[in-house]
């Protein structure tokens, strides 16, 4: 049972970014999947959620209208398309699950019991 981030890498200040959140060993469209985002000293962030069934998705502040959040059955994967980069969006992106299918999601990290290791997301001014 694995969650692999990628995509991550080097963007320009309102520059455009697809990262990804692929599972292994389980079905992610019985799964709530949420984005958090964490840089060096500073506490984590929520970034977005999606639903199993993709029927609601959240997103943290100041994010909604830069970032889409988004998942593909057929590829056991979620997505996060990142648009108008800021430099204080450079973090470490993860992605966590948790078994739901109800219209569910949430912006609150405990509530996710299953984690990924992350892709680097670098924002240059």
């Amino acid at each position: 049972v694995q969650l692999v981030e990628s995509g991550g890498g080097f963007v320009q200040s309102w520059g455009s970014l697809e990262i990804s959140c692929a599972a292994s060993g389980f079905t992610l469209d019985q799964y709530a999947v949420g984005w958090f985002r964490q840089a060096p000293g500073k506490e984590r962030e929520a970034v977005s959620c999606i639903s199993s069934r993709a029927d609601r998705r959240l997103y943290g502040d100041d994010i909604e209208g830069r970032f889409i959040v988004s998942r593909d059955v057929s590829k056991n994967t979620v997505y996060l398309r990142m648009s108008s980069l800021k430099p204080e969006g450079t973090a470490a992106y993860h992605c966590a699950t948790y078994p739901v299918g109800d219209r569910w999601c949430s912006l609150i990290a405990r509530a996710y019991d299953h984690w990924g290791q992350g892709t680097q997301v670098t924002v240059s001014s």
